[in-house]
Order: C-alpha cells, then sequence, then structure tokens
C-alpha cells in the first residue's frame, strides 16, 4: 500500500491507540505497566536509563496522556495481548 503513513485523519474507523507505538515504545509501557522502574526496564531491555525515558515521551506524546500512569491506564484498556504479553516480558 502506497503511502501507508500513520495519520492523524484515520478514516472512518479510529485507529487503534497502540498501532501507533514502535515495538521499543510497546515493550518499555508493557514493563511499565508491570511496576518496573525506568532503571529496572534499563535492564530488562538491554537499554540506557536515558532512552527508556526517550521511549515513554514518546508514548505519552503518541497516546496523548500526560504521564505514566495515564499512559499505563490505556495500555490496560486497550491491549488485546497484554496479560499474555506481560507474562513473556516478565521473563525477559
Amino acid at each position: 500500500m502506497l503511502g501507508s503513513h500513520n495519520s492523524i485523519d484515520a478514516g472512518p474507523e479510529e485507529a487503534h491507540p497502540l498501532s501507533t507505538l514502535s515495538a521499543r515504545e510497546r515493550q518499555a509501557l508493557e514493563l511499565a505497566s508491570l511496576g518496573l522502574t525506568n532503571l529496572q526496564i534499563a535492564g530488562r531491555l538491554g537499554i540506557t536509563v536515558h532512552a527508556v525515558k526517550f521511549h515513554l515521551a514518546a508514548v505519552y506524546r503518541k497516546l496523548q496522556v500526560r504521564n505514566r500512569t495515564e499512559a499505563v491506564v490505556v495500555f490496560l484498556r486497550t491491549s488485546p495481548t497484554q496479560s499474555s504479553t506481560s507474562t513473556s516480558l516478565a521473563e525477559v
């Protein structure tokens, strides 16, 4: 499909809120939903704490939320695979 960019005007069907997140942003959000700190998330993903903060800031912007708590609420309410994915990430 040509020009398949995420767009603000999603058309008649509203895009799933989490579909705008990159894989790494989603991983960081999933781990945050488990209650992990930025330092713990960084250790699990093998990235720096600064990178975690960068990814979570992008999550907040894309989900149009103000903070970590609001982002986790959106994740828990809208993620169809939240329970199985979080379980697998908890083992990482």
